[in-house]
């Protein structure tokens, strides 16, 4: 593929960047261009994303967050790839499931654009979340936690979009369907246990694909580097969906 080098000279923050979407997404800003710093809580997977400036990150730490921001006078670009899966309902959600899911998904995300922030208003610049389907857009069955607190980085996203427009930076949700990834293969093994088998599990999940397959990291990737680059400008405050017909 030939890319533009339409993130030339920008400096982009990536969290979640070890591996799937996160990863995807890293690479595909600095093939673009982007001066890209990556960072996870896996550092030894993140140890071989060649390219990128990596750090290993707790991004659910209010104060290593804010220490790790000290390091930019200015960033241009952030993309905020943190989340965790519970697989539960309501009755199946215990209170240490739930407060989990809000620290590693929602409390992450305030952390990360509120630390952000301050480094892009004398410039501007677009913030990124990954959202998903499986939240205020649409309920999936086991997907309480992780729902809700999805749900909860579109709001974030919407209310940063509307407080900060005017100091010229953007803020928009990408809202994956099922895509391929380590953490949906991790997925897919344990639902094996108690389905059969893999294969069996793999199409528990890709029957609730509309187009009959699972989404890729580069697709999400692709339209993350839109977003971030001039060709958005436009765009704040938007949930974008790419799910591959859930949402139809």
């Amino acid at each position: 593929m030939d890319l533009t080098q339409r993130l030339a000279g920008k400096t982009a923050i990536v969290t979640a960047a070890a591996q799937g979407i996160g990863r995807a997404v890293a690479e595909r800003l600095m093939a673009e261009g982007a001066n890209v710093h990556a960072s996870d809580l896996n550092g030894d997977v993140l140890s071989t994303l060649k390219g990128a400036e990596i750090s290993t990150l707790d991004a659910s730490d209010s104060s290593a967050v804010s220490a790790y921001f000290e390091q930019f006078d200015r960033v241009d670009i952030v993309v905020h790839a943190v989340g965790y899966v519970h697989h539960g309902d309501i009755e199946e959600c215990s209170l240490e499931d739930w407060r989990r899911s809000c620290s590693i998904t929602l409390d992450s995300a305030f952390f990360v654009l509120g630390a952000a922030i301050p480094k892009m208003k004398t410039n501007g610049g677009s913030i990124i979340t990954i959202g998903s389907v499986a939240s205020s857009t649409k309920g999936f069955p086991k997907r309480v936690a992780y729902g809700a607190t999805k749900a909860g980085v579109l709001g974030l996203t919407k209310a940063v979009a509307a407080d900060y427009l005017h100091q010229g930076i953007r803020c928009n949700s990408v809202c994956p369907g099922t895509v391929d990834s380590p953490s949906l293969r991790g997925r897919i093994g344990v639902l094996a246990e108690t389905m059969g088998s893999l294969e069996e599990a793999e199409k528990y999940f890709i029957d609730r694909q509309p187009a009959g397959r699972f989404g890729t990291p580069d697709e999400i990737a692709g339209l993350c580097a839109f977003l971030a680059s001039d060709d958005g400008a436009f765009m704040t405050g938007q949930i974008v969906n790419i799910d591959g017909g859930i949402t139809i």
